[in-house]
């Protein structure tokens, strides 16, 4: 049996946790909604760069700086929850730029899965990284299959482990 409810303590939709901002139904939205916000902001700043005549490759440099950096902060951790909305939302962000900056961006999906392939490296290759015993131990299979990126034998999926789960996502990546 469940305690009372409390009056004095306050109930929140969403949480923000090392700048990542989590809600109730475990999707990304709230942080998209924040990204974008900021993202516009430095659009805007850039644009006045830019009437101010600042040089093409400054104008590049800051908007990695604070625009993709900002977007690919921790995007490990939260891109798995992103809808299909939420990709068009930063797409379009990154559409906007591209008046102002480098004009071969690549898509938002692009972006994440760099992300994803460059944090996974970093997992597999540190034994004393935090996430190193959710992998389990490589296998060896005495017949010829396709190449994976990795030979760590794979997690099953369960309703708690799914395909918005960073390690899961990864341990399947061109497993088909």
């Amino acid at each position: 049996m469940l305690p009372p409810p409390r009056a004095d303590i306050e109930h929140r939709s969403s949480l923000r946790v090392f700048d990542v901002i989590l809600n109730d139904k475990l999707t990304a939205a709230n942080h998209v909604t924040a990204l974008l916000s900021s993202g516009s902001s430095m659009l805007y700043a850039i644009r006045m760069l830019c009437s101010h005549s600042t040089p093409t490759t400054s104008l590049q440099d800051i908007f990695r700086a604070t625009v993709i950096s900002r977007i690919l902060y921790a995007a490990p951790s939260w891109s798995g929850m992103c809808s299909a909305a939420d990709h068009v939302r930063l797409d379009s962000l990154l559409r906007r730029s591209k008046r102002y900056c480098r004009s071969d961006m690549p898509v938002i999906s692009e972006l994440f899965s760099t992300a994803d392939d460059d944090f996974f490296q970093r997992v597999k290759t540190n034994s004393n990284h935090v996430l190193q015993p959710y992998l389990s131990q490589h296998t060896v299979t005495p017949y010829q299959l396709r190449t994976r990126p990795h030979n760590i034998t794979l997690i099953n999926k369960t309703k708690f482990l799914n395909d918005t789960d960073f390690i899961i996502r990864l341990l399947y990546k061109f497993s088909y």
